[in-house]
């Protein structure tokens, strides 16, 4: 019921940049789009979420660091990563929930590495 387009990851080097891009086709209003990741070895793990009216929710290791954005009207949200270190490193997977009578179904994109090495 959703199609995902991620886009922007690659190597980057510690301290560098990198800016995460997703589009979601749905068959229904998105209710919370948001970045999870998962390192080799890890659970799945969230990074950012931010809801349709802009509420955002961050990881803790992240915050002052990563800065995430929506469009509602296309429904793409983005992930601005600045000052990765190499424990950023992780297949970074886009979601987005359905809300619908008090019920969240979340849907996953099939994500997109993101090394951080020198």
């Amino acid at each position: 019921q959703v199609q995902f387009v991620e886009s922007g990851g690659g190597l980057v080097e510690p301290g560098g940049s990198l800016r995460l891009s997703c589009a979601a086709s749905a068959t229904f209003s998105i209710h919370a789009m948001g970045w999870y990741r998962q390192a080799p070895g890890k659970q799945r793990e969230l990074v950012a979420t931010i809801t349709s009216g802009g509420d955002t929710n961050y990881a803790d290791s992240v915050k002052e660091r990563f800065t995430i954005s929506r469009d509602n009207a296309e429904n793409t949200v983005s992930l601005q990563m600045n000052s990765l270190k190499p424990e950023d490193t992780a297949k970074y997977y886009c979601n987005a929930d359905r809300l619908w009578i008090g019920i969240t179904t979340r849907y996953w994109g099939q994500g997109t590495q993101v090394p951080v090495s020198s």
